[in-house]
């Protein structure tokens, strides 16, 4: 028998073993993804399940790790422009030595690399006090405190048509409108995890929201489809609005890391990298793009004392 698509409080609250009325909490306090289009409560299977999964704290412990660094070097977790021009200058540069990216998202970043499957993952994690980034997650996900070692400061905010002709405003209820279009990030990454907070802070429920569902897995995906009309907004980086020409509303500046075993720290394929960072090559790939701040790029935020 085909699954359903979508699922009523009833499913939903058999599927999580909890009462129906925990389910509306869990709406308004965590962010369960669900729809009112049609005046009842809906659920999107797909993405009840992705976010349960987001929510589970007790992995098992993968069975295999990364053997030793044979050349090819694995980052994982959050997409970001810069990054992607960095692991492409690596490629360039060292001829004996590959990197490949997986775009998964800050979350998937940090569990994969639990799991094993790369040698750094890219995060952008905010904490609950609102000060720091990305350690509570690591420790949490990876049952120690890795090394983290920062690669940019970047601009996020939400990206809009030029001119802004929907007139979307910082106030996130100007969202609401039924001929605002919405593209959004999946589940688990950094943007969309920031998004969802800044709803629930001003108190937008997401099935007011058109295009909410409407998920693509890049920064610079939300801005084309922007630029080819398709949507009117949706959350990302600023440097994407300087890249197609698109307005941007700030939210402010973030911080973006690279986490990973201190017992790998210096391995050959992630010296290459951290030591790629400080290059002046490296800064010339960022000359044309809008939103990033350099300044702690390459520094050791966690441990202090470890040093290349």
């Amino acid at each position: 028998m085909e699954e359903k698509v979508f699922l009523n409080t009833r499913e939903v609250a058999k599927l999580l073993d909890i009462n129906e009325k925990m389910v509306y909490s869990l709406i308004s306090e965590k962010g369960l993804p669900a729809t009112k289009a049609t005046g009842k409560w809906l659920f999107p299977r797909r993405l009840v399940e992705q976010w349960l999964e987001n929510h589970t704290v007790n992995y098992p412990k993968g069975m295999h790790s990364l053997s030793a660094y044979e050349g090819l070097l694995i980052v994982s977790g959050s997409n970001d422009i810069l990054l992607d021009r960095s692991l492409s200058l690596f490629n360039r540069l060292y001829a004996d030595h590959a990197a490949a990216f997986g775009n998964l998202g800050s979350l998937g970043g940090i569990r994969a690399l639990r799991r094993g499957l790369c040698h750094i993952a890219s995060s952008h994690l905010i904490e609950e006090d609102q000060h720091d980034y990305n350690f509570s997650f690591a420790k949490k996900e990876l049952g120690q405190q890795p090394a983290v070692v920062n690669f940019c400061r970047r601009e996020q905010g939400m990206l809009l048509q030029k001119g802004n002709p929907k007139e979307v405003r910082e106030d996130l209820q100007s969202l609401c409108r039924q001929d605002v279009r919405l593209v959004n990030r999946p589940l688990g990454t950094g943007t969309r995890l920031l998004f969802d907070k800044k709803l629930r802070e001003q108190g937008v429920e997401t099935h007011m929201l058109a295009g909410y569902e409407s998920e693509v897995t890049r920064h610079l995906d939300v801005g084309l489809e922007i630029l080819a009309d398709r949507a009117d907004a949706g959350p990302g980086i600023r440097a994407v609005a300087g890249l197609l020409g698109l307005d941007f509303i700030s939210w402010g500046w973030e911080r973006f890391d690279l986490i990973m075993f201190k017992e790998r720290y210096f391995e050959e394929g992630i010296q290459l990298f951290m030591g790629l960072l400080h290059e002046e090559s490296f800064r010339r790939t960022a000359t044309d793009l809008q939103g990033y701040d350099l300044r702690s790029c390459g520094k050791m935020i966690f441990p202090q004392e470890v040093s290349a």
